[in-house]
């Protein structure tokens, strides 16, 4: 269960109880935030929601949060909830949480992450004759396409022969200006120098991982930074991470054996990247909610960087016979892999098996 559906299965225990009776409650929280437990906390996710709930329902936040547990105790997929402190739920998700993560976004493949919450709108993204507004567009309208959306491009002038070849940008985008319409004018810093000499791939990057409000690194001094193939290049990061998910399942077929999700041990080497793929689809809502692709390009920096600790101990080592443990490691960096492919690939980024 990710937390997009845990937060989902906490609203609908909250819906059930208004039905009920149990809460008067006039207007419900559009979602619930869960995130992992504080200090004194317990479980895999807490929520604050009794807490709001509270003095809207006329009840204290205890109550009203003994009456979810109840309801949560019997969703699918949740072992435990706890309450704590002044009201916190804590959820524990069952034992086989880590495998049932790894088999849905192995089942959804790049695609993971994708919803039509978005569907029924179509919003109109403006941007200037800018490379980098375009692109950041682009970006944009792509995210928003992944959540059900069907966004409407336009520009103020025809995009660059070299935009459209080099940089990837639609060239079917609509010339306008935007005004009298409902439109979200896009207004990035622009880029100081032509980011076409550095290849869509890069190019595209070094736009769109710096916050539309930072100004990019480009030109003399700075393009070399993006086309290094080292650890200080975080785009180089992450493709690499991706290729090296896709060489392990190429030797592991050597070796006879393939990917099995299933229970991995909560130790350095996966802790930090189990959370940060089920919070992917949370950042696919977030990017495409504020416009944001930067916020998208730094998770899949935190994915490469939490996977790396994991790699090593995929495949047996020596005289080693694969296991089970050796099947469900290899199932989550292909996981992994896929995350940070679907991801590179709503940026218009090439996510390669080979580097």
């Amino acid at each position: 269960m990710t937390p997009v559906e845990l937060s989902r299965t906490v609203l609908h225990a909250v819906r059930r109880a208004v039905d009920a009776g149990e809460l008067a409650v006039a207007v419900l929280p559009e979602r619930v935030v869960v995130a992992p437990p504080g200090p004194g906390g317990c479980g895999d996710y807490a929520t604050n929601v009794a807490l709001q709930l509270a003095r809207p329902a006329g009840q204290p936040a205890p109550r009203v949060a003994e009456l979810l547990r109840t309801r949560l105790l019997h969703a699918d997929g949740i072992s435990d909830v706890v309450v704590t402190g002044p009201g916190f739920l804590n959820i524990s998700l069952d034992g086989d949480a880590d495998g049932r993560l790894v088999r849905d976004i192995l089942r959804a493949g790049p695609r993971y992450g994708h919803s039509d919450t978005l569907a029924g709108q179509a919003p109109e993204l403006h941007a200037a004759h800018d490379a980098r507004a375009v692109v950041l567009m682009d970006a944009v309208a792509r995210v928003l396409r992944s959540q059900g959306a069907r966004p409407r491009l336009t520009c103020a002038h025809p995009p660059e022969d070299a935009w459209v070849r080099i940089l990837g940008i639609p060239s079917d985008i609509l010339v306008g200006t935007g005004a009298g319409t409902r439109s979200d004018t896009l207004r990035p810093v622009p880029a100081p120098a032509d980011p076409t000499p550095l290849g869509r791939d890069a190019a595209r990057w070094a736009l769109l991982h710096p916050a539309p409000h930072d100004r990019p690194h480009l030109g003399p001094g700075h393009d070399d930074e993006h086309l290094a193939q080292r650890e200080t290049n975080p785009l180089f990061r992450v493709r690499y991470a991706h290729a090296r998910t896709r060489a392990l399942l190429r030797n592991a077929a050597d070796l006879g054996f393939t990917p099995e999700p299933g229970p991995v041990t909560p130790d350095g080497d996966t802790q930090g990247l189990l959370p940060t793929l089920a919070d992917h689809p949370r950042v696919l809502t977030a990017t495409a909610a504020h416009r944001a692709p930067d916020r998208l390009a730094r998770h899949l920096v935190a994915v490469a960087d939490a996977l790396a600790p994991l790699l090593p101990s995929v495949l047996p080592l020596g005289d080693e016979k694969p296991s089970a443990a050796h099947r469900a490691r290899l199932a989550l960096a292909e996981a992994a892999g896929t995350v940070l492919a679907g991801g590179l690939t709503l940026l218009g980024i090439d996510a390669p098996d080979h580097l």
